[in-house]
Parts: C-alpha cells; structure tokens; sequence
C-alpha cells in the first residue's frame, strides 16, 4: 500500500502553502532586497576599484587639469603622455607601461613632431 492511500486527500501537498498574505509581504520585501543588494554592489564597486579614475594624482586640486604649449616652443618633437601616470605629466616617461600591464590597457603617448620637408 502506497503512503498516499493512507494519508487523506488534505494531506497531499507539495511545496509550500502561500496564502495571499505571505505573497504580500514576499513581494515588496524581495523587492527591497533586490534594490538593496544592487545599490550595495554599485557604490562597493566604485570604491574598490581605485583605477576607474584616470587621473588619480594630478592637480587633483583644479577642477580641470589644462596644459598648453605653443608649437614653436616644442623644437622638432614633443612627447605628451595620455595614461596620467607619468612622473614629468604633461611629458611622457613611459609609465603607460606598467599601466597597460595592470589594466589590461592599450595606451601610449601622443608624439607631436615637425613634418620633415
């Protein structure tokens, strides 16, 4: 004889009984929780992670960090570094290196010469 046949037919349930009730406050709840734990995520990332700044160093006082040079001033080649982690910013040192190899990056510099004639 099976269980089945021995139990009565109101004893037959599977899962979980839920009456309105429980899916009222089920639902915001998981709602909550789901808004909470992507709020969480969000500002743990941006934390965390210290390289989603490009400039990390730089004049960090100056709401913008301008540089400018007259082309007559370069001489016959310029080399500007555009990953901000040089030592000489705004000239190039070749710390694009190392931070290419950290980031998984692909920046160099920006060389700026005079057309040879």
């Amino acid at each position: 004889m099976s269980l089945r046949a021995l139990l009565p037919k109101s004893e037959l349930r599977y899962g979980f009984p839920l009456s309105r009730g429980h899916l009222t406050t089920i639902g915001p709840v998981a709602l909550v929780a789901a808004v909470g734990t992507y709020v969480l995520c969000r500002y743990l990332s941006g934390k965390s992670n210290g390289k989603s700044k490009v400039n990390q160093t730089i004049s960090k006082d100056s709401a913008k960090v301008v540089h400018s040079f007259d082309i007559e001033d370069i001489g016959s080649k310029a080399v500007f570094c555009r990953c901000w982690r040089s030592k000489k910013f705004p000239y190039c040192d070749g710390a694009h290196t190392k931070h290419n190899e950290e980031t998984g990056d692909n920046v160099g510099p920006l060389i700026i010469k005079k057309k040879e004639l």
